[in-house]
C-alpha cells in the first residue's frame, strides 16, 4: 500500500475485514469467527481486529448490517418502480430465486437472525432495518387502498423469510408457487380474487 496515507491504509484494513467477517459468519456460523481466523482471512495481523473495531462482535454485525442494508434497501426499490404492490411483491419473490438458502447471502441472514437472539444490540438494529422495511411496504400497500397494509406487509415478509429458511433445506423449492397466494394477499384491485 506506499503511496497511501495512514487513514486510506486505515480504511482498506476496515474494508478487508469487514469482507472477511462476512464470508465467515455464512461459512463457519456466527460463534465461530475469532479473531484469529478472521485475521487470517483478512490478510491482517489480529491486532488489528480490536484497534479498528471495539470487539469481535462489534466488527461482525456491523459487517452484517452493512450486508442487510442495501438489499433491502434494492428490494425496497421494486415497491417504488412497481405499478402496484402486488407486482412489487411478485418483483421480490422472482428475486428469492437467486437465492439457493445455502448461497453467501443467505447463511449470513440466517446466522444473524440467530445471533439476534442471543444479541440485543444486533437484535434492535436489525429489527430498525426490518422495521423501516416493513413500514415502505406498508406504505405501498396503503397509497394503493390495501384493507390490512401492515398486516398483509408482516405476513409477506415473514412468507419471504421463511421460504429463505426452507430452501435450504430444499434448493429445488421455487417462489414460483408462492407468487399467485401473495398476489391475493397484496392485491387492492376491488374486481379481483376474495380476500
Amino acid at each position: 500500500m506506499p503511496g497511501q496515507t495512514n487513514t486510506e491504509r486505515g480504511l482498506h484494513v476496515r474494508a478487508q475485514l469487514l469482507a472477511a467477517a462476512r464470508e465467515l459468519i455464512g461459512e463457519l456460523g456466527w460463534n465461530a469467527v475469532s479473531t484469529r481466523i478472521l485475521a487470517e482471512r483478512a490478510g491482517v495481523r489480529p491486532g488489528l481486529v480490536h484497534y479498528h473495531f471495539e470487539s469481535l462482535q462489534a466488527l461482525l454485525r456491523q459487517a452484517t448490517l452493512e450486508a442487510m442494508r442495501p438489499m433491502l434497501g434494492d428490494t425496497a426499490a421494486l415497491l417504488v418502480a412497481a405499478p402496484n404492490p402486488a407486482d412489487a411483491i411478485a418483483a421480490m419473490l422472482a428475486e428469492t430465486d437467486r437465492y439457493t438458502g445455502t448461497d453467501p447471502a443467505s447463511l449470513l441472514f440466517i446466522e444473524a437472525y440467530l445471533a439476534a437472539t442471543r444479541d440485543p444490540l444486533l437484535r434492535d438494529q436489525m429489527n430498525e432495518l426490518m422495521t423501516d422495511f416493513r413500514g415502505a411496504l406498508t406504505a405501498s400497500l396503503a397509497r394503493s387502498g390495501h384493507p390490512a397494509p401492515e398486516e398483509a406487509a408482516i405476513i409477506t415478509m415473514a412468507v419471504m423469510d421463511g421460504f429463505l429458511l426452507h430452501k435450504g433445506l430444499n434448493p429445488q423449492l421455487s417462489a414460483t408457487r408462492l407468487t399467485p397466494l401473495l398476489r391475493r394477499l397484496t392485491d387492492t384491485d376491488r374486481d379481483g380474487p376474495d380476500r
